[in-house]
């Protein structure tokens, strides 16, 4: 064994009394101590520090012994612990960790004096024993009251160990539990220079904030610790109940008032058109925005409930509505979501077990009614409001920082609503499966943004399949691809991506808003507008034209594509023979729907060819062909790159008696 011991100011205090200046002595007293019966060690010195050289493998170890008095230690059971110690310290004394573990039972049985003579023993064998320089600072602070000295311990644990934080954080954690809060704060920075990922640091300079009365900070380091502990242990549930504790706080002050007023005087100035904030206990959702052209009134009206308290949040969440709004409508790209009877009726067909269950229980015509209406309405929320929540939640949580604590404590009572409402028993029995499944997907979206940004993961008390973890999981990964680069009303396009994987989309249509607003009543005017305009090229609508851009650019990577030469040899076979009229229609039909954009994943169907079911491509195949033979001026407008493919179609469609 080496041991060396730098001759500096520490020195004494694992050797007191012996002066550091006089070599004989120094060199006496390390003779004494570290001398075991016959093996004398060897000392030499050096220039500021002298090395002891002990032969101890002459010295008996017993390391079975050590582990049972370890875990002995683990357990609380010091009495069957110590004459083990004791006897492993008799056969060998140089093992610094005996000392220091002997030092440790004694300090809890409360005898310090002893302890402190162990801890230095401990360290006399190794000078470099962080754990007992640690708990020699501890004893000092807690026990002796004595500041001056535990710094000499804990400053010299710094040293022999200046990169590990966990050293430091106990160094720390031990002055905060004794409310000497400037000592803890001191070592607790260092320790977060070194590691800013180290959850207990965050977790103890939250404790710090709160007692500092910086609230902010505090929310912001317990939520740091939870994002930072990967295990469900005590440190993670009382960084919870931390951030939970210190968010209600804030929320009984006066922020997020301010920061919902600043916001809205922002929108009003900008866009000029007043928004006024109502609180509403009758809405059937926590908070609603009631856009001023739908309700025929110069003003908007955001209308809330606080219920489940934070409904500052909710307020601006509800003004990021507007503001995404008004980013669209400045780019044209403003989509309204309708849902008329047919689409009602549609979805209600799908709903005849239930119903039937519903009749045989005693329910009224009126009572079923309203059970559809609400299992329509809810579906149709919970599709049109997911992916625009997701991009409204980042942007409050990225751009209000502020809002924050308000925005925490409602998303989590709203997270946990979810998950009731798909997992409650009597819920489970009243409404159909596959609705709950699909309900079930949106709300767990909600749930992985909610971990993403506060870190607590709720999945499990949703009760999923892997199969809907799975699904949800891949839209959350779509909608983080949109996140980065996000341009207005890009929303929207999740909405119809996730409504069609679900098989959603017949419940709703997602119409341009200037369409909308400036349709055309007089159906001749409609009529003679097809006709001159079949495919929508003298309208305005940058929602589709941007959907038709990324189509065509991806046709153009994937250079001649046979699938679309393959489905205008169908088209061609379908077509001949036929009426131009009827061909006209249907280019008409293809032009008209085409309005709204085509996706190459996406399924269409065409009232002129009611059995068959189109895919992106094979659609847009049937579009060029119809133009190409009833509208060929018109083709170039399309703006279709298939023009190789339609010449090799023709090729491949020549009839057999040509």
């Amino acid at each position: 064994m080496h041991i060396i011991h730098n001759i500096d100011s520490f020195l004494p205090n694992i050797f007191p009394g012996v002066d550091m200046n006089n070599k004989e002595a120094l060199r006496e007293a390390l003779l004494k101590y570290y001398s075991y019966g016959s093996i004398k060690p060897e000392i030499t010195f050096e220039d500021g520090f002298v090395s002891i050289f002990i032969d101890s493998n002459k010295i008996a170890a017993n390391e079975a012994i050590y582990n049972k008095v370890v875990a002995f230690c683990e357990q609380g059971n010091f009495t069957d612990a110590k004459p083990l110690l004791k006897k492993i310290i008799e056969k060998d004394p140089t093992n610094s960790d005996y000392h220091r573990i002997m030092g440790q039972i004694l300090s809890e049985e409360g005898d310090q004096e002893e302890a402190i003579n162990c801890l230095i023993d401990a360290l006399k064998w190794n000078p470099k024993n962080g754990w007992a320089l640690i708990m020699m600072g501890n004893i000092f602070a807690k026990y002796k009251d004595d500041n001056e000295t535990a710094m000499k311990y804990y400053d010299q644990a710094v040293i022999v160990n200046p990169e590990d934080v966990i050293v430091l954080n106990n160094i720390g954690g031990n002055f905060l539990q004794q409310d000497k809060i400037p000592e803890a704060k001191k070592y607790l920075e260092k320790a977060l220079a070194l590691n800013n990922n180290y959850p207990n640091t965050h977790y103890a300079l939250s404790l710090i904030a709160e007692i500092e009365n910086d609230f902010h900070s505090a929310f912001y380091s317990s939520v740091r610790a939870i994002k930072l502990n990967s295990k469900i242990d005590v440190l993670y549930q009382n960084s919870v109940r931390q951030a939970m504790k210190i968010a209600t706080i804030i929320s009984k002050t006066n922020d997020g008032k301010l920061a919902y007023t600043q916001f809205k005087n922002i929108l009003e100035q900008e866009n000029k058109t007043e928004i006024r904030i109502v609180k509403d206990d009758s809405i059937s959702t926590s908070a609603t925005a009631e856009i001023a052209e739908n309700h025929n009134r110069d003003y908007h009206i955001i209308k809330y409930k606080n219920a489940g308290g934070a409904y500052e949040h909710l307020i601006m969440h509800e003004l990021t509505h507007l503001d995404f709004l008004y980013k669209a409508r400045k780019e044209n790209l403003n989509q309204l979501f309708i849902s008329n009877q047919e689409n009602k009726k549609q979805f209600i067909s799908r709903l005849n077990t239930s119903i039937l269950k519903l009749k045989r229980a005693g329910f009224t015509e009126l009572q079923i009614s309203n059970y559809c209406d609400s299992l329509f309405d809810g579906i149709n929320r919970q599709i049109f409001n997911t992916p625009i929540d997701l991009f409204i939640e980042d942007y409050l949580y990225t751009e209000y920082p502020s809002i924050r604590p308000y925005q925490f404590l409602s998303l989590l009572v709203m997270v946990k609503e979810g998950a009731l409402a798909v997992t409650e028993k009597r819920i489970l029995e009243m409404f159909p499966e596959e609705i709950i499944s699909k309900s079930k997907i949106y709300n767990l979206v909600l749930a992985l943004q909610f971990e993403d940004l506060y870190g607590i993961n709720l999945v499990v008390e949703f009760k999923a399949t892997p199969q809907q973890i799975k699904q949800a999981t891949a839209f959350y990964n779509e909608y983080k691809e949109y996140k980065h680069d996000k341009e207005p009303a890009e929303e929207y396009e999740l909405i119809e991506h996730w409504a069609e994987d679900l098989k959603l989309d017949k419940n709703f249509e997602l119409v341009s808003e200037t369409d909308f607003r400036n349709k055309r009543t007089n159906l001749d005017n409609l009529i003679e507008s097809i006709e001159k305009d079949p495919f929508g090229a003298d309208e305005q609508n940058p929602y589709a034209d941007r959907l038709m851009k990324k189509f065509q650019e991806s046709a153009k990577e994937m250079g001649t594509n046979m699938a679309v030469v393959m489905y205008m040899v169908d088209a061609l076979k379908y077509f001949r023979g036929m009426p131009e009229s009827d061909i006209k229609n249907i280019a008409i039909e293809i032009a008209l729907q085409g309005t709204q954009g085509y996706r190459p994943e996406s399924e269409y169907r065409l009232n002129a060819i009611p059995k068959k079911v189109f895919t992106g491509y094979q659609i847009l195949a049937y579009y060029y062909v119809s133009f190409s033979i009833v509208l060929p001026d018109l083709l170039e407008e399309l703006q279709l790159p298939y023009k190789e493919e339609y010449d090799l179609a023709i090729q491949f469609n020549v009839p057999p008696n040509e």
